[in-house]
């Protein structure tokens, strides 16, 4: 029988068998890249860059993050229930107690980040307070403390930088394609060039796609690591159900946060095809609902 256990157990081993797809991937076109140029320092330089830029926006994530959304600490006296339910899954989860945060936005919302659970921060929109009662709001914050519960932010900084060293070291490749090579250029001969500019193009891309499948799974396992938590996995479901419903952008969405939160910031009634799928850091809500109660 399918349980929210095997679920969780299955998110696990997805995960890290694409970052594994990933890691052999850069390992081959970081190859690639050093034979054609006979030039390694470039290669050096362009992961150094990489690691450096995506080392630091992990180092600080919560800053960065709490900037871009606008986010506002939240009052212990103002939002006093909102501290006690945080506070209380910390303990159940063994977690110390994360900053929390609001954004003043009427899209119902929430998202979690920092470099792990001593330096973390769960945020909630304004909106989301309004709309769901408590035992809806226990499951997303369950949600967003298994995030930090999980280590998420480090998968996810992992997944960024080898999309930013599979698109930085593809442009060098197709910039030293059309305007001259290291002496293995001749070895090999215009195919080698063709199947080069092809994969140029393609890596990025296909890079991007893995880096959205990482994001989905980690969606569903902190899905079933938020209902393990409540013991209550109808709290969480109608909760992406009201969210859903509502389906309002938050103001101040941005693509570089936007696998960050719960649910789309951009809004939509959901995802209507396979294509848009693929490009969705979100699974749709209903295969969540679904995995949530048990179907």
């Amino acid at each position: 029988m399918t349980t929210l256990y095997t679920h969780q157990d299955s998110n696990i081993r997805k995960t890290w068998f694409l970052m594994a797809v990933f890691l052999v991937a850069v390992i081959l076109v970081g190859w690639g890249i050093s034979w054609y140029l006979n030039s390694p320092v470039i290669l050096v330089i362009a992961v150094a860059f990489a690691l450096f830029m995506n080392v630091f926006s992990y180092w600080y994530s919560d800053k960065i993050v709490v900037k871009m959304t606008g986010a506002k600490q939240a009052s212990e006296d103002q939002y006093r229930e909102l501290h006690n339910i945080v506070e209380n899954l910390a303990i159940t989860a063994g977690l110390p107690k994360p900053k929390i945060y609001i954004v003043e936005d009427n899209a119902p919302n929430a998202f979690a980040t920092g470099r792990n659970p001593e330096h973390a921060v769960v945020a909630v929109t304004t909106g989301i307070l309004q709309i769901l009662n408590r035992t809806e709001l226990e499951g997303v914050l369950a949600h967003e403390l298994s995030h930090i519960g999980n280590r998420d932010m480090l998968v996810s900084t992992v997944a960024v930088v080898l999309v930013g060293f599979l698109a930085i070291v593809a442009d060098i490749f197709l910039r030293m394609t059309f305007f001259g090579g290291g002496s293995n250029r001749e070895k090999g001969g215009a195919l080698f060039i063709v199947l080069g500019i092809v994969a140029a193009i393609l890596l990025p891309i296909s890079a991007q796609l893995i880096q959205f499948a990482i994001s989905r799974k980690r969606e569903f396992l902190a899905d079933a690591s938020g209902a393990l938590l409540t013991r209550y996995p109808e709290g969480l479901a109608s909760a992406l159900e009201k969210i859903a419903q509502t389906a309002q952008p938050m103001k101040r969405a941005n693509h570089a946060t936007a696998h960050l939160f719960i649910a789309n910031p951009f809004g939509g009634k959901g995802i209507t095809s396979k294509v848009n799928k693929l490009f969705s850091t979100h699974p749709p809500v209903h295969e969540r609902v679904q995995a949530l109660r048990g179907h």
